[in-house]
This record gives C-alpha cells, structure tokens and sequence, in this order.
C-alpha cells in the first residue's frame, strides 16, 4: 500500500453545490426503502412513453450499419435540415442548417459547452436565479464568475435588467435566459425579447434561450421562439430538446440555432470533445419532429388534466400559486411556519408525496416548491387529498 498517495478533486469539482436531483434521488429511495407510497412530483421526467412511430423508426434505423460508424460532429445533415424545417413550420424563423443548427447531445450537454467556447477566467455569465441549476455550474466549470439575474412574482418572474450594475455588465460575455421557465412556469412576451435584444446588442452579451418547455402549453396559448423577433439572431441562439416533447428524456438528442458564429464557437468544443449523436438516434430524431401536433396535443391535454387537478386543489387549500400557460410544473409559495426544504421534508414525511424545495434553484426561490405533472389525473387527485389531511 502507498500510504501517501492521495486524490484531491480540482477546486471547481469542491466548489460544487450538492446536484439538486442527486439529494432528492436519495430522499426518494430511503422513503421506498422504508415502503412509502411514493407519489413522486420532483423531477420533470415524462412519466409518458415516446410516441410508437418514433420508436419503430428507432428500431428500423438501428439495423442500418450505417450508423454504426462515427457520426458527424455537427449532426447528420437530415437531420439540422429537419430541425430547420421545424423553426420554419412552427415558428416562421428561416435558418441555414449548414452554419445555424448544431446536433447536441441533449439541450443540458449544449448549456454546459457554451460557456467554455466564450468565457475566460474573470468573465461573468448573467445567470436567472431560481433557475436551472446548470447554467451557473457550466459558468463555474469555464472559470466565469456567475451574476444572478433574480426572478420574482413583482416581475412576473423576468429579470430586471435595469438593476445589472455598468461595472458587471463591462465583463459580462453571456446571459441566459428560459421560457417558458424552469421552474416558475413563467412566460415571456415579445416586448420582453425586444427588451433583451437592445440589452444585449448595447453591451455585447450573447444571448442563450433555453426554449426546452416551448411546446408543453396549455389552453392554446402558444409560447414564442426568441428568435421570432426582429435581430434576435444577431446577438444569440436558442437551445431547444426533444426530450420534453416527444417524451425522450433518455434518447439524449436536441440542438443549438440561430447565430453562425456562435453555432461556430459552440460547435468547435464539441469536436474536441463529443462524436456526435448516435445516427440512429438522429433518424428518430427527424421522425419526431414531423411528428403531426394531434399527437403533441393529446400530450398536452393529459398534463393540462393533471395541471387543472392539482392547481385547483392547491388554489382550495389556500397555497398561493400561479396557473401555469405552459411547461409542466407548478410553482407554490410554501405555508407559514416553513422554508422550502422543512416543507418538502415534511410532506415526505406526513403524505408520501414528495416535491423538490425551491431553494435548490437558487437563493431566490427560497419559501417556493416546485411540482411537476410527472404522474395521472387519478394518482394527482390521491396527492391533492393527502396534502390537505396533512394541513
């Protein structure tokens, strides 16, 4: 044995928060371990098998030998050609699938590379706070310094850029932004997006919009791409994935669009890094997006049931909680006498029904739950009742 022989873990992996979804992983497992009835409302995994035609295709594509070479860094070209068509059908955004559209491996694996193709030690990253827990990490990763943009009910959850001090926004390369939002459920309008491209074109940031929740809506309103407004592609990209719509969480495949030289930059860590996309994934890929929308609104109408069932229960026993227009997740002020995770503690505890604490998206989120619709009506209905006999 080398009795001197140690593994010390680089200052960016010990400056890590604990990974939000790996503490509630283990706060579910002990209560399945103790038998708890889990009604699990935490992570935003769509408890909804992809659509049939995809997986046939899947199947179909698998057997093509092919595929089952290297595929091309940048994506097969169908498939940036499909994602182009897509923009084009549903948001009326014309892009060149050659310098506008990239393959990722998941919208989450483009998040995490774009601040290493842009920030060097020192840079800030304008990063929305509650939010999704990568966006500051990827910043930590690249050695950037992340300036929390925070979402409040006041401002219908939209940062205030006005508040950004001159002397963060002479060092601030990126900033991200989400709507529909993670987790608050919040989306934006198109004065919003205009408010954002000036901002951005006067001080020189790149503009990164998450757009992964842009087709789980509701009631018919549908959510905006950045990209639709006039000079949005000048200054930044949207990410988008097929994981929330087509129920694919696990096929690991999205994509990055809009401005070239950013595509370009985004693009040039991934060939250092990654090989792409499996081609029999992309070709799937494809299939879903020429996917006809009855087959994305019977999936809409399921979480618009689920939706109704548990706002209207919560709204009963008195939680102050927004409707959500669109994403699947309910944002909730928790009850006097609480904090975000002594109320999440205590409704695993008291009901079985286990939500993820807001305070694990950032400091504002504090006294805030957040619920996805990730299980049915009926199994929605049961939590709704063992949260009020539990208050």
């Amino acid at each position: 044995m080398h009795k001197n022989f140690s593994i010390d873990l680089a200052t960016r992996v010990k400056d890590l928060p604990p990974y939000l979804f790996a503490t509630i992983d283990k706060m579910k497992q002990d209560a399945v371990k103790k038998g708890v009835d889990l009604i699990d409302l935490s992570i935003g995994d769509p408890d909804m098998p992809t659509p049939k035609h995809i997986v046939h295709k899947m199947k179909k594509a698998v057997d093509n030998p092919a595929h089952h070479r290297y595929p091309s860094y940048e994506g097969m070209p169908s498939f940036r050609q499909a994602v182009a068509d897509w923009y084009k059908k549903r948001f009326n955004v014309s892009l060149d699938p050659k310098t506008e559209v990239l393959s990722l491996i998941g919208s989450k694996e483009g998040i995490g590379h774009m601040p290493l193709a842009f920030i060097d030690p020192g840079d800030v990253v304008l990063v929305p706070s509650p939010g999704y827990p990568v966006y500051p990490v990827a910043t930590l990763f690249a050695g950037g310094e992340s300036h929390i943009m925070p979402l409040l009910d006041k401002n219908n959850y939209l940062p205030d850029l006005t508040a950004i001090p001159k002397s963060v926004l002479k060092k601030a390369k990126l900033m991200f932004v989400n709507y529909p939002n993670n987790p608050t459920s919040a989306v934006a309008s198109r004065a919003f997006y205009k408010e954002v491209i000036a901002f951005a074109a006067k001080n020189n940031i790149i503009v990164c919009h998450d757009a992964a929740y842009s087709e789980i809506y509701y009631d018919n309103k549908k959510p905006l791409s950045f990209l639709q407004i006039p000079g949005a592609k000048d200054v930044g990209i949207e990410f988008h994935s097929l994981s929330k719509t087509y129920n694919m969480t696990g096929w690991r495949i999205g994509f990055a669009v809009g401005n070239a030289k950013a595509i370009f930059g985004l693009g040039k860590i991934k060939t250092n890094l990654d090989s792409g996309i499996f081609q029999a994934v992309q070709e799937a890929g494809i299939e879903a997006l020429n996917t006809d929308d009855s087959v994305l609104e019977k999936i809409r109408n399921t979480y618009q049931a689920r939706r109704d069932v548990l706002f209207s229960g919560l709204k009963e026993m008195g939680f102050d909680v927004r409707k959500p227009q669109a994403t699947f997740y309910l944002w909730a002020k928790v009850p006097k006498g609480f904090n975000s995770s002594s109320f999440v503690s205590h409704l695993l505890e008291k009901t079985g029904v286990l939500g993820t604490p807001g305070n694990g998206f950032g400091a504002p989120g504090e006294g805030y739950i957040r619920f996805a619709l990730t299980v049915s009506a009926k199994r929605m209905k049961e939590a709704v009742e063992r949260i009020e006999k539990a208050l």
